[in-house]
């Protein structure tokens, strides 16, 4: 769905890419984060979009679907994101307060420990 509708707004804003931050790890329990997915994904926006179906391309790149956890965790703190104000949980609270024990929240912190590097996600 959420590829759905970034096609949609692509093409209202006249966009030329999608960029969607799934990761093949977790495809055991969200199987749209498999490359293949994304594969048929794009090959769908060739169907179903005008302005692809005109001539002008809409490219969905997926730049952490083959990075280990711990490589995107580094790659974060390389470029200055505040890992602090991101949550990865399905199960956050209102406050973004992650769960701690979701497949999500575990591998998140499996990437945190094989980078070396303390996560400081807040759970409830």
């Amino acid at each position: 769905m959420f590829l759905a509708y970034a096609l949609a707004w692509a093409e209202v804003i006249d966009a030329s890419a999608i960029y969607i931050g799934v990761n093949s790890l977790d495809y055991s329990g969200y199987p749209d984060c498999r490359p293949a997915y994304i594969n048929a994904v794009q090959n769908m926006m060739g169907l179903a979009a005008k302005k692809v179906v005109e001539g002008s391309p809409i490219f969905l790149y997926a730049p952490l679907i083959e990075k280990s956890k711990a490589d995107i965790v580094k790659t974060g703190m390389e470029l200055g994101v505040d890992c602090g104000l991101t949550v990865s949980s399905y199960q956050a609270d209102e406050e973004g307060n992650a769960y701690g024990l979701c497949d999500s929240c575990r591998l998140r912190k499996q990437g945190f420990a094989y980078a070396q590097l303390c996560d400081p996600t807040r759970c409830w």
